[in-house]
């Protein structure tokens, strides 16, 4: 059977438009949610945020010493006059989904002068029909520039060369719950290759981390991370002889100019990337031992 030219161009149209109508129902699953967090951490953890395509993000991060307590007050300018870590580092955004980083910073636990490395992939991003979450992985390396003391009966003696380096992997699920509210839950294992004695080398930890929009320009954040399991965690009582460990809590604000993300917080953490302040946060609220830090973060297009 044959039809007539007009009938079969009016078909051919009526069939477009109806892929046309599909694809415009199917696209509206792809109605991407958008600053969820608006940096790429949240004071000591990262966010599920990643870089956008060709940007570059400069960032100086900068912990001071104890604001309080016996080592803080008046007398080191309520820990402005020390500093027990800083940052400086670059991240770039392969594609829109992928980042990659590297960064130098002092180190605040038992082991120094870190080169640290990061990748981060966002596996899936909160849209208006298919999902309600923003998933993230993050992996941390960092690699000790320590100078090697055979002598020494602490980490920096070095047996092997495999013992500079600490690993952190973490998967991170956040939500922009609404326009100015957004949740964060994180679970991640940091692996140390050479600890101390009665230490074991895996921690495995949560976090919980939030951002609330108070004005166009400044959000307040909150952050903590709790390790599960060995020397580190709140819920297992301390081997005799060690020092305390304590979950890492933070509070802070932040402030975007549209040029740079300007973070200003408190925070009992002393150590600024994972693999650092993860094993070896000694420091304790309650005892005034929290201190001041700050992060300049500043995108560049290349």
């Amino acid at each position: 059977m044959t039809y007539p030219v007009d009938k079969i161009n009016f078909m051919n149209r009526l069939l477009l438009l109806g892929l046309a109508l599909l694809f415009s129902i199917a696209g509206m699953g792809q109605e991407f949610i958008y600053g969820t967090f608006k940096d790429t951490r949240v004071i000591n953890s990262h966010s599920v945020e990643t870089l956008p395509k060709r940007k570059l993000d400069i960032r100086i991060s900068h912990r001071f010493g104890d604001l309080l307590g016996d080592a803080g007050g008046w007398r080191t300018f309520y820990g402005l006059e020390n500093a027990t870590d800083i940052l400086i580092g670059g991240e770039y955004g392969i594609t829109d989904q992928l980042t990659a980083g590297l960064s130098r910073s002092k180190g605040a636990g038992d082991l120094r002068q870190l080169v640290n490395g990061l990748v981060k992939y966002r596996l899936v991003r909160q849209s208006v029909e298919r999902s309600a979450l923003t998933i993230t992985a993050v992996v941390t390396t960092s690699f000790s520039t320590m100078e090697k003391d055979p002598t020494s009966e602490g980490l920096n003696s070095f047996p092997e060369f495999a013992h500079r380096l600490v690993y952190s992997g973490h998967i991170l699920a956040g939500s922009k719950i609404s326009k100015d509210f957004s949740l964060q839950l994180g679970a991640g294992y940091t692996h140390r290759n050479l600890v101390k004695d009665l230490e074991i080398n895996g921690i495995f930890t949560v976090n919980l981390a939030s951002r609330i929009q108070i004005t166009k320009v400044l959000g307040l954040l909150l952050d903590a991370t709790v390790p599960l399991n060995g020397q580190q965690s709140p819920f297992l009582e301390s081997e005799p002889g060690f020092q305390n460990f304590y979950p890492m809590v933070g509070i802070g604000f932040e402030f975007d100019t549209g040029g740079h993300v300007f973070q200003v917080n408190l925070t009992n953490s002393t150590g600024i990337v994972e693999t650092d302040y993860i094993p070896y946060t000694n420091s304790n609220w309650f005892d005034g031992q929290f201190r001041l830090g700050f992060t300049i973060s500043r995108t560049f297009n290349l």
